[in-house]
């Protein structure tokens, strides 16, 4: 299995996380090869705890917590069921999503996961439009 390197171009004042380590671009565009496998989340795909004030986003917030600290795996997976659990029983309609995204978390594929919970996010917002609507 033939690893691709990673180029990241960071902006002046742009943030990233690799294998839990902060990154903070300095003054000029600089450029990151990533030559081996790591966790890295780009500054927008970052999620504070307080950001995650939906049910969607606290799945989100759990992926990515699975994705940044693996070490912690078993804690963070247990409260993904939960919340899992929780979302499918108050939206149905969004079973299909959700599998998906479980899917890749128990196949390993945690970025993978972390985009499809975008997909749910974004479900979510449809879903509160006709509720309120």
């Amino acid at each position: 299995l033939l690893v691709m390197p990673l180029k990241i171009v960071l902006r002046p004042g742009e943030k990233v996380a690799i294998n839990q380590a902060v990154i903070l671009n300095g003054g000029e565009k600089s450029e990151l090869v990533l030559e081996n496998k790591a966790s890295i989340l780009r500054e927008r795909d970052i999620m504070s705890e307080e950001e995650a004030d939906t049910p969607a986003k606290r799945i989100y917030f759990m992926v990515q917590m699975l994705y940044i600290f693996p070490e912690k795996d078993r804690y963070y997976q247990q409260k993904f069921n939960q919340l899992v659990k929780q979302f499918i029983k108050a939206v149905p309609s969004s079973t299909a999503i959700v599998f998906e995204i479980g899917k890749d978390v128990i196949t390993g594929d945690v970025y993978g996961a972390l985009k499809k919970c975008r997909k749910l996010m974004k479900y979510e917002q449809e879903v509160l439009k006709h509720v309120t609507a």
